[in-house]
């Protein structure tokens, strides 16, 4: 029988309470749990162990050093920040899947499994591809005891197509850690959840801490920060540690201490569906009327229409923006035809890093049970740890070292292969959070063998049905694509790949094709001649 969600509520609240009581915090830190006056007041939390002389000059120091222009000072703003978001998040919030096992799980550890395998999930990811994934896995592995005694191999291969693949691999750590060490029980506060478990930051922690067991601390993701920056007009990049470091503790300030999980959901919600990164939707937005930004473009417009000159009507920031470290740089001006999206500003992302792969798929057509393809398992750490992938070489971008540092790659696993029949195929691009990886895709079938059945630890053989389902990358497939010659030109599947195949390409002229053929280097005819290449 489920226990009425305001008595579930109110117990939490008192565990939580009970283990912050010997806890320690900062007064920036996301996992500090501010007293009831604090939070109607609007101000910054306070560490419970502080004296109150000490808490107090931190706080005015805090404050002092911003503008209010960025800042929540009036309690009012506060209350009706938090009424107003919540109210449009009980009319409006999506029903999704972590959502309905949170709300309805009675045993704490359960409820927390379910969130922090949402969380997880959700880095970097979209919510309309995570729901089938979390479905299979919480199918699969409905506790963490179930999960602590899967192996990597099941991990990985649930886990293949959803990207950034430590992140399975650091859940199934923390669910072992948590079995072994901590007696089955999951932390309760976003401290100790940071602390103790792999692959658990900062926001994560405060995720799982507000919604599975309402502890009343802010968490900061991409949509909060969004929000955040617009709300309070925060121009200076919000990658930035002073920025971020405010942005905390503004989370802080606004989360609401009686429904902490709804609080935090309801603000990565707008995020998601009214407060976009491009075309936001302010005249559905709830906190429309405290929004620096959304105020700023509003008078913008009144002076256009009456072709007035700036007027001071509309609160700005105080502090020359040469001196103010949350406005942005004099360099960076409003620009009023992008209105809102001005805020947040980011830095300049790094360019990934290019690298170059040959890889080949090597099959056996005749193989008893149907045709196989061999897969050999990357290692155990770094990139696409423990994922399976096609025999492959780091090579140049073109030519014979190429060739011949693939055959051997594919000998060592095989043995000797007829190279005569080693093509290349065409490639496939393919970006990671960073690496840009070029692969140069070859194919060789060994038609009229003996089957190969004996291949050295870490390959495989298998059918095409079996890899299909494997743990393989994304860009396994992409390349397996290129091989069966259902894809050619660009892969419409990805924005983050690319699939080109010769056919596919410009044909050459007359006078590139004589260049070409003479700068074509020789390939062996058999197997032996491959041997002495390949030594």
């Amino acid at each position: 029988m489920k226990k009425p969600q305001a008595a579930v509520r109110s117990r939490l609240r008192k565990q939580a309470s009970r283990q912050e009581g010997s806890e320690k915090r900062v007064l920036s830190s996301s996992q500090v749990k501010p007293s009831t006056a604090a939070a109607c007041a609007g101000a910054m939390p306070e560490s419970p162990e502080a004296p109150a002389g000490l808490a107090k000059r931190q706080e005015a120091a805090w404050q002092a050093s911003v503008s209010s222009y960025h800042l929540f000072r009036d309690t009012a703003e506060v209350m009706a920040f938090r009424e107003n978001l919540l109210n449009w998040y009980d009319r409006e919030k999506r029903d999704l899947p972590w959502r309905r096992l949170a709300e309805g799980e009675v045993d704490l550890d359960r409820r927390a499994y379910a969130v922090w395998v949402s969380e997880v999930m959700l880095q970097q990811t979209q919510v309309a591809t995570v729901i089938d994934y979390y479905t299979r896995w919480m199918q699969k592995w409905p506790t963490l005891q179930d999960l602590a005694g899967a192996s990597l191999e099941e991990v990985n291969q649930l886990w293949a197509g959803l990207g950034y693949y430590s992140r399975g691999r650091r859940l199934q750590q923390g669910a072992r850690k948590v079995v072994e060490e901590l007696g089955g029980h999951v932390p309760h506060t976003a401290e100790t959840l940071q602390r103790l478990l792999p692959g658990v930051g900062r926001y994560t922690a405060g995720a799982i801490a507000s919604i599975a067991f309402g502890q009343a601390t802010g968490v900061v993701d991409g949509n909060v920060i969004r929000v955040l920056c617009r709300v309070r007009a925060i121009g200076a990049d919000s990658s930035s540690t002073l920025v971020s470091q405010h942005l905390w503790g503004l989370a802080q300030q606004l989360v609401d201490p009686a429904r902490p999980g709804d609080f935090n959901q309801a603000a990565m919600e707008l995020g998601a569906l009214v407060c976009t990164p491009q075309h936001p939707h302010c005249s559905q937005c709830p906190v429309r009327s405290l929004c620096r930004a959304y105020q700023k473009v509003e008078r913008g417009k009144l002076l256009a229409s009456q072709s007035l000159p700036g007027s001071p009507d509309v609160e700005e920031c105080a502090s020359s923006t040469e001196l103010c470290q949350l406005c942005a740089h004099p360099t960076e001006p409003w620009d009023q035809t992008l209105g809102v999206t001005n805020f947040p500003r980011k830095a300049s992302r790094k360019p990934p890093r290019e690298e170059c792969s040959a890889i080949c798929v090597l099959e056996q057509p005749r193989a008893l049970g149907g045709p196989q393809i061999l897969l050999v398992q990357r290692p155990s750490s770094g990139l696409l740890a423990g994922l399976w992938e096609f025999p492959s070489v780091t090579a140049e971008a073109s030519g014979r070292c190429q060739r011949e540092a693939l055959l051997q790659e594919l000998q060592s696993w095989a043995g000797p292969l007829p190279a005569s029949h080693l093509q290349h195929l065409g490639q496939v691009v393919h970006t990671f959070s960073h690496i840009k990886l070029t692969y140069q895709v070859y194919g060789l079938a060994l038609e009229g063998q003996t089957p190969v059945t004996i291949v050295p630890p870490g390959a495989r053989w298998l059918t095409r049905e079996e890899f299909h389902t494997a743990a393989i990358s994304t860009a396994m497939k992409k390349v397996f694509r290129v091989y069966e010659g259902q894809q050619p030109g660009i892969c419409k599947g990805s924005k983050r790949s690319q699939v080109s195949t010769p056919s596919s390409r410009k044909k050459p002229s007359p006078g590139q094709q004589l260049l070409d053929s003479f700068f074509r280097p020789l390939i062996p005819t058999d197997s032996s001649n491959l041997n002495s290449m390949a030594q």
